[in-house]
This record gives structure tokens, C-alpha cells and sequence, in this order.
């Protein structure tokens, strides 16, 4: 069984995860709203997988005999600015969460639980590919500055991203 203090910390992660979800979608959102839906389908992909990752925190949290209380999601915010504003922000807030799920790594060690330190290690990996696909399409996107035909590509190829495979 996990400690009160992990629990706890766990908590808070599942319902920074579950706001990982309402954020992206709010940013799916409005790239509906400014007419860029591939870039919509993506961040609505992103949701997905975010909504995902609660569950697997959740889960785990149920299996460990915690008893899962949910909290109040704070609404996200509904303007980004530019295409690539919105992907700025997507980063910075994956790196936000990096940090985080780093600190409950670390809580994980300090307190010898193994168990909750594996859990972690797939988030943390998780977060890597996470960092490394939005830079790269915030790469793409600043390489094509405002050119319509570049941004219509992009859009295209966000597009694309089939929906993620449900978590095992």
C-alpha cells in the first residue's frame, strides 16, 4: 500500500491530467474556431491520450485501495492567438507536466516505493515523445511563418493523426 503522502500527490496528478485533457480540448477548440481542423483533430487526439493517462493514475490509485476523490477542474483558457502560439503553449505546458511527474519520481525513490516509481517511469518516457513531437511541429511551424500553402500542409499532416491506442 502507498503512503498517505504519495496518495495525496497522486491525487493532484490525476486531476493535473484530467486538466491536461480539458486544456487540449479547449485548444482543439479553437483551432475549430480559426478554421485550422487538422491542427483541431490533432490537439482532439491529444485530449484523448490525456484523458488516458488520468485513467491510468486512477486505476492504479483503485488497485492501491485509495480512495479516489475527484476534484474541480479549473476551466482552461479559450484564446491562443496564432497557430503557432497555440502549439507554444501545448509545449510549455507538457514541459510543465514533465516537471511534475520528475517530482513524483523523485517522492517515489525518497520513499522506497517501488511500485509507484514504475508507475511514474512510463509517464516520465511518455513525456519525452510528448516534448519532442510538439517541438517538431512547432519547428515546422516556424519554419513556414504566415505562408498560407506551408500552413495548409500542416494542417494536413495534423490532420492525419489517427486516434490513440486505448492504454493496456
Amino acid at each position: 500500500m502507498i503512503s498517505e503522502e504519495m496518495q495525496k500527490a497522486l491525487h493532484k496528478q490525476l486531476n493535473d491530467e484530467f486538466y491536461s485533457a480539458y486544456l487540449y480540448l479547449a485548444m482543439s477548440a479553437y483551432c475549430a474556431h480559426i478554421d485550422f481542423n487538422g491542427a483541431a483533430n490533432w490537439l482532439k487526439q491529444q485530449y484523448s491520450e490525456e484523458q488516458m493517462h488520468a485513467t491510468k493514475i486512477y486505476n492504479y490509485l483503485i488497485e492501491q485501495g485509495s480512495h479516489v476523490v475527484l476534484r474541480e477542474i479549473p476551466q482552461p483558457p479559450s484564446e491562443f492567438g496564432k497557430i503557432l502560439d497555440v502549439f507554444k503553449s501545448s509545449l510549455q505546458h507538457e514541459q510543465t507536466m514533465t516537471a511534475k511527474l520528475n517530482n513524483l519520481s523523485d517522492q517515489a525513490l525518497k520513499e522506497k516505493d517501488h511500485a509507484t516509481y514504475n508507475l511514474l517511469q512510463w509517464f516520465v518516457n511518455e513525456q519525452v515523445e510528448e516534448e519532442a513531437t510538439v517541438g517538431e511541429i512547432i519547428s515546422k511551424l516556424k519554419l513556414v511563418k504566415d505562408d498560407g500553402y506551408g500552413l495548409l500542409m500542416i494542417d494536413n499532416e495534423l490532420g492525419a493523426r489517427p486516434a490513440p491506442a486505448t492504454l493496456a
